[in-house]
């Protein structure tokens, strides 16, 4: 089912960002910018801060998109898909790898809460769809 491969994408994202995240704290804690002691417990100094925008981000792709792959785990047992959550889906998506890529370039804030507020809009109208297409029992238009 094509309702899957959003969450993929998604994922491989996070995955992506696991990996910067892993490669800066090395580089601070080999390059001296860190106390590699700091990472057994966090406390004390903290991460640069590049290090940390990377770290909160990784934080934000285990917030609010666990309701994205609830929504998917269980349009896909339901055998819901279509264009409607399809696009939607694929919307989320786009909407969190811009997101990152903010976050992790400039970090402007306006743009940042734009891209974050746009894409919780967007997942609010993909559980609400999903919601509807449960409540008639039936497959969306063009599944």
């Amino acid at each position: 089912m094509s309702i899957v491969w959003p969450a993929f994408a998604l994922a491989a994202l996070s995955f992506a960002v696991v990996i910067r995240l892993a490669r800066q704290r090395f580089a601070a804690a080999y390059g001296g910018r860190v106390d590699p002691r700091y990472y057994k417990v966090f406390r004390g100094e903290s991460d640069p801060e590049e290090v940390a925008a990377t770290a909160r981000n990784l934080s934000n792709l285990y917030e609010m998109p666990t309701l994205f792959y609830a929504g998917v785990a269980i349009a896909f047992a339901a055998g819901l898909s279509g264009t409607l959550l399809d696009s939607l889906a694929w919307a989320y998506v786009a909407l969190r790898v811009l997101h990152t890529a903010i976050h992790l370039t400039s970090n402007k804030l306006r743009w940042r809460f734009r891209a974050f507020a746009a894409s919780m809009f967007v997942l609010i109208a993909f559980l609400a769809a999903l919601g509807w297409q449960l409540a008639q029992g039936t497959p969306a238009a063009g599944a």
